[in-house]
């Protein structure tokens, strides 16, 4: 017993969740292509940067992507089944190299089949890719 508690006091915070990212991306953009899951990738990463925060973090952080509204980790689980959950763990694992110049740095963004966020009104897009908007708040 003392050996299992060591070991996972030893696990990194960011092995906690991993997949996370994974599991953000293809939910929020898996039928937008490479171009569209990478752009949601560097949304993810742009927001850690912002709030000084691990991407893991900030994707389950309330209300920051529809995706985990109410639902858990067990819920988004059969989006590994899919045609693009490799290259969306290959984006998780390269998160912290994203070039985020690529959507000019942007850290939001919302589908163009809703209604805009109050965020969006009066503010230019910096980047479209696909059906999603991309805006840079900070």
């Amino acid at each position: 017993m003392k050996l299992a508690v060591l070991m996972l006091l030893l696990i990194l915070p960011s092995q906690l969740h991993a997949g996370v990212i994974a599991l953000t991306i293809l939910a929020e953009s898996r039928g937008e292509g490479r171009d569209g899951m990478a752009a949601v990738a560097c949304v993810i990463s742009q927001r850690a940067i912002n709030r000084n925060l691990t991407p893991e973090q900030v994707c389950l952080q309330k209300w920051q992507f529809s995706c985990w509204n109410g639902k858990s980790e067990a819920d988004l689980e059969h989006l590994y089944k899919t045609a693009q959950a490799k290259y969306a763990l290959y984006l998780e694992a390269n998160i912290d190299r994203m070039n985020r110049a690529n959507v000019g740095y942007a850290d939001h963004y919302y589908a163009n089949y809703i209604k805009p966020p109050y965020w969006a009104k009066g503010r230019k897009p910096v980047a479209k890719i696909g059906k999603h908007f991309f805006y840079k708040l900070r």
